[in-house]
């Protein structure tokens, strides 16, 4: 699992795997446009069930840019998970810099409603030295 999914953060039971690549072919680098498309997998090892509220993502590029995005879900859903069950989700990225990073949390909420928040691990956005302009 390791070599797939890079970056790994377990908060309160819930697991969130994350697995980033470069995309060349959807990048316009001598535009100055740079795209990642990441993995992520939400793993339920709590003993209930969870569902998925909202997404708070922190965005920073190499220039000290730094993008806050809040949001409902994740890519159109909120997804409820029961014990042991997993939700997958592709999305992409895209910065005016060769190299930056991405962090966040998501937002949970217990069967009685209350909520919580699983940690989204940071990981680097980092393009090959042979895409700069």
């Amino acid at each position: 699992m390791s070599s797939l999914f890079q970056h790994v953060a377990i908060t309160a039971g819930v697991t969130v795997r994350v697995s980033v690549n470069f995309m060349p072919e959807q990048s316009r680098v001598g535009a100055g446009r740079w795209f990642w498309v990441y993995h992520i997998r939400i793993e339920n090892g709590r003993d209930e069930t969870v569902q998925l509220k909202t997404r708070h993502w922190r965005i920073s590029d190499s220039n000290g840019m730094v993008n806050i995005v809040d949001g409902e879900g994740v890519v159109g859903e909120t997804p409820i998970l029961a014990p042991g069950e997993t939700h997958d989700y592709v999305s992409g990225c895209e910065l005016t810099t060769n190299m930056g990073s991405m962090e966040g949390h998501y937002t949970f909420a217990h069967a009685d409603g209350t909520l919580f928040e699983v940690a989204i691990p940071q990981f680097p956005l980092a393009a090959p030295a042979d895409s700069s302009v």
